[in-house]
């Protein structure tokens, strides 16, 4: 199922093209049939690549076809997408369920998901061919989504149940500072500190103690104690520029 097909038929904006191309490859897919497309060049439209934003060789692998029947060839087990249900024809499904039951096949299928048209959807008989109906379940009262808003919603769904991916770890968490590090901050801003006549050594107040235990909660890392130490030497250079008060 990772070769899974999208197949968009008779897409009539050139930026959806692009904007499908994307959500299918940030999901892992990229296999992109059109059919019948209103504009022949659409693939390398300018607007189509400038959506893509990053996806063009997807654009550049795709193909254009003149019937449905071409783009599901090869295809074991096709997908209309519809917002509404049918009296008749396949049935119509959740997308995440019916991705889940077919991925938990022994042999999973080879899987085509098929978009009409942005004006009209798809033809009756171009669902009769698919063997399900998804429906993206979404408010009841405003269910209309953009086709590349609806692929990148069933290549989500999809690439879960398949095997999503993991979360990119962010950096490690920089060294922290050692204790030795923190006194030199700590007596580098007693001086700074005093020379700008917030502290008074006369009557400290334990100031300097409960910047000690600040300190130790906040567990600064050698960078920081690098930027707190800037700050105290510039404080100490600004009090002397004033000179005495």
């Amino acid at each position: 199922m990772e070769s899974t097909r999208f197949v968009l038929i008779n897409t009539s904006h050139a930026g959806n093209v692009g904007a499908t191309a994307r959500a299918m490859k940030v999901m892992g897919f990229a296999d992109l049939v059109l059919v019948a497309p209103r504009f022949a060049d659409v693939l390398c439209h300018e607007e189509a690549v400038a959506m893509a934003s990053g996806a063009a060789d997807i654009l550049a692998r795709a193909r254009v076809v003149e019937t449905l029947a071409e783009a599901l060839d090869g295809v074991d087990y096709a997908c209309a997408t519809a917002m509404t249900p049918r009296d008749f024809g396949p049935p119509t499904r959740e997308p995440r369920a019916l991705f889940t039951e077919l991925a938990a096949r022994q042999a999973p299928p080879r899987l085509a998901l098929v978009f009409g048209s942005e004006r009209y959807g798809m033809s009756n008989d171009d669902v009769y061919r698919c063997h399900a109906v998804l429906s993206i379940p979404t408010h009841p009262d405003y269910g209309s989504l953009n086709l590349a808003q609806a692929v990148q919603l069933l290549a989500y769904d999809l690439r879960q149940a398949i095997g999503g991916f993991s979360v990119q770890p962010r950096a490690p968490d920089p060294e922290r500072a050692d204790a030795r590090a923190v006194q030199g901050l700590l007596d580098h801003l007693q001086t700074a500190l005093t020379e700008i006549g917030y502290l008074d050594p006369a009557a400290p107040r334990k100031l300097m103690p409960r910047l000690n235990q600040l300190f130790n909660r906040a567990g600064l890392t050698n960078e920081e104690i690098h930027i707190l130490r800037g700050i105290a030497r510039q404080m100490s250079k600004t009090s002397a520029a004033a000179g005495p008060k």
